[in-house]
């Protein structure tokens, strides 16, 4: 396998140079060629050019992978059709199990039709919204797949996709995304093949709880939430993987004597810009020749961290809502991306000193804000708005820019300064300006910031020892990020994926 590293293509070049690179290297035409590495260079905008690097032979190559089938495959529930349950799902599957999988809300098709007679009618469905139902909160995100960890099975997460859908790009590039449009498709075609594999799904049905015997697993407990009708099922392992929101699950697991403790979480804003302005600050005068333009920033110019996160590039705000009684906002974008607005998560570091040190405390600190976002807003999920320019002269706004605001389930103007903890805020006022500076235009007067983004991650780690089990009953298995082990799709799915090889290796000697 011949390889080539740090090729630079010009915004004009054609990526058939590298196939030419590849048989001028070789004398002749390669009979294997894949890119590894696509990524983009805009350091000096006058002279912005992609890096490649490939991999080719003269001969036919194919990978393919073989999983050992358990000789006697034990019952498995998982609970949660998010990243993390899902890929735990692929993989058991890859092994012979056929998973059981417990969803609160509903399958995809029905889920999206849900959440538009929220945004039209502004009725929540507490199960089934953008927080609950299959795919979990990463459906209603725009697939964002780049992540800070390294580990070896985020590779796997990938072909995962990529199997059942999604462009193979996201295999080589420096920062992937599928879009929430396509990952709706994959999301059906994955549930398709592990139905089809003798796997099952309980949608709208809510976990209560655990039956046991002598500290081990032996069942789940559930409730149907349409019929209201009880019942269990017998269990060898239970993956418990719930996504940062079931705050009513984490009181059942509490209220079962699983051990759990809470964790730091962020809190803040989204902000909005024009997708325009991002990009020509990012590429200068080329911009419009270039996809639509990230960033992501860190302030310390205060005592509490800020930082950008979940940036959706032509990207819109949405409602996010898993409560009655309270506003939460997240973004998202499509594949291509090609919105008028950019937005980001623009988030402050809370601690223990904040909210408490009791387990549901960080929980209860959490819902409060949202509640104070949602009388903001004039208690109808309409979000609480401010301009920039505004908040950080602590005026309330009382029209609309250069920027119009994407939240589609309305919005009212409120002093954000009055909705964040005072922490939060002043640390948001002393962050703006500091990041404008390396980001020129992100403290624009006309930007809009949006309340509240609460959900950053899970304020309760469920605790697990290094065979994943949790520490206080044998059979369960914490996993994602709502059992407090990852932080986004990619490291949730990698989470599934590690647990799933745990209950193979303990099961392969049966």
């Amino acid at each position: 396998m011949e390889r080539l590293d740090n090729i630079k293509l010009g915004l004009d070049e054609s990526e058939e140079k590298l196939m030419e690179l590849a048989r001028r290297k070789l004398g002749k035409p390669p009979k294997f060629f894949r890119i590894l590495r696509k990524s983009l260079d805009a350091r000096d905008k006058n002279n912005i050019f992609w890096v490649y690097s490939v991999a080719f032979s003269s001969e036919e190559y194919e990978e393919k992978r073989e999983y050992e089938k358990l000789k006697a495959p034990p019952k498995v529930v998982i609970v949660g059709s998010g990243p993390a349950g899902l890929m735990c799902a692929l993989r058991l599957v890859e092994h012979g199990v056929r998973p059981i999988i417990v969803e609160r809300g509903e399958p995809v098709e029905e889920r999206v039709g849900r959440i538009s007679e929220f945004i039209k009618n502004r009725s929540l469905n507490e199960n089934s919204n953008v927080q609950f139902g299959e795919g979990g909160a990463g459906t209603f995100s725009d697939g964002k797949l780049n992540t800070q960890t390294h580990d070896s099975l985020n590779k796997d997460v990938l072909e995962y996709f990529v199997r059942f859908g999604a462009p193979e790009e996201i295999l080589y590039l420096n920062k992937p995304h599928i879009g929430s449009d396509n990952l709706r498709v994959i999301l059906s075609k994955m549930r398709e093949y592990i139905i089809n594999s003798g796997g099952e799904y309980l949608f709208n049905t809510l976990f209560t709880g655990f039956e046991s015997k002598d500290g081990k697993l032996t069942g789940i407990c559930f409730k149907n939430v349409k019929t209201g009708v009880s019942g269990a099922v017998q269990a060898d392992c239970a993956v418990i993987a719930l996504g940062h929101s079931a705050r009513d699950t984490f009181e059942a697991l509490a209220s079962s004597g699983i051990y759990m403790t809470p964790r730091d979480f962020a809190l803040g804003l989204r902000i909005e810009h024009l997708a325009e302005n991002i990009s020509f600050s990012q590429y200068g005068v080329k911009f419009s020749r270039l996809p639509a333009a990230d960033y992501k920033l860190v302030s310390r110019v205060h005592e509490r961290r800020v930082f950008t996160f979940c940036m959706c590039p032509g990207g819109v705000v949405i409602p996010a809502a898993s409560e009655r009684g309270g506003v939460v906002v997240n973004g998202m974008s499509e594949y291509k991306r090609n919105g008028v607005n950019s937005n980001a998560a623009l988030m402050v570091q809370m601690r223990a000193e904040d909210f408490g040190g009791g387990l549901f405390d960080g929980m209860e600190f959490q819902r409060s804000v949202e509640r104070r976002a949602f009388v903001a807003g004039g208690s109808d999920y309409r979000a609480p708005v401010q301009l920039v320019g505004d908040f950080l002269k602590d005026r309330v706004s009382s029209s609309f820019k250069d920027v119009k605001p994407t939240y589609s389930a309305g919005t009212s103007f409120a002093p954000l300064s009055e909705v964040l903890p005072r922490v939060a805020a002043e640390a948001l006022k002393a962050a703006i300006p500091d990041m404008d500076r390396r980001l020129k235009g992100f403290a624009d007067e006309s930007a809009v910031l949006t309340g509240v983004e609460s959900r950053f991650s899970s304020p309760i780690r469920i605790e697990r020892d290094e065979n994943c089990e949790s520490l206080s009953l044998k059979g369960l298995y914490p996993c994602g990020e709502g059992s407090g082990y990852s932080g986004g799709i990619t490291s949730s799915a990698a989470d599934g994926i590690k647990v799933a090889i745990k209950i193979f290796e303990k099961y392969k000697n049966h």
